[in-house]
């Protein structure tokens, strides 16, 4: 759509608004006030998750010691035939949406897998992949992010199957999860 220049105000028509406003004066404008620099930010909140980190390990539901750095991670719900994990594993389904838990400690990432689950159930998403990290600079007690991910996974009704990515997806460091339909 194009816009319309305004027709030319005649010169009786400027006579006339020059008139009717009469005198005019140039406002003089003031200097803004003072205001002190801001302190620079402070990280409390990184500084409190960091405290609650090695609590927070201890009061897991599992061992991380369990799972290898390398191992594969599956699963199929009872019931449902081995085909479908089967083809799962061979990237058969589109995944429709990931998230990266990397760099978040264990209460932060499980209440994020949880929310995106909730999410794939309303958006009617079958297929989702998590990407959890292979634990490569985890301590000696394991990949706690990969375990956390088995447990939440296993526990979770929506959930029909899961098993470790392809290598372009993200091998061991993540799994892709098959959501039951609705």
């Amino acid at each position: 759509m194009s816009r319309r220049r305004p027709a030319p105000v005649s010169e009786d028509d400027a006579d006339l608004f020059r008139e009717a406003i009469g005198e005019v004066r140039r406002l003089e404008t003031e200097a803004p006030a003072f205001t002190p620099d801001r302190p620079a930010p402070y990280p409390r909140m990184r500084e409190l998750d960091e405290a609650a980190v090695p609590g927070e390990l201890l009061n897991l539901d599992f061992d991380p010691a369990i799972l290898e750095i390398g191992e594969e991670l599956s699963f199929l719900r009872n019931g449902y035939p081995p085909k479908i994990l089967k083809q799962l594993k061979r990237g058969h389904f589109s995944i429709q949406a990931d998230i990266d838990l990397h760099r978040m400690n264990a209460e932060a990432a499980r209440d994020y897998m949880l929310d995106f689950l909730r999410e794939a159930r309303e958006r009617n998403w079958r297929c989702v992949r998590i990407v959890h990290g292979k634990g490569l600079r985890s301590r000696p007690g394991g990949p706690v992010l990969k375990g956390l991910a088995d447990l939440v996974l296993r526990r979770h009704g929506d959930v029909l199957a899961f098993a470790s990515a392809r290598p372009s997806q993200g091998g061991t460091g993540a799994v892709v999860v098959l959501l039951k339909p609705r």
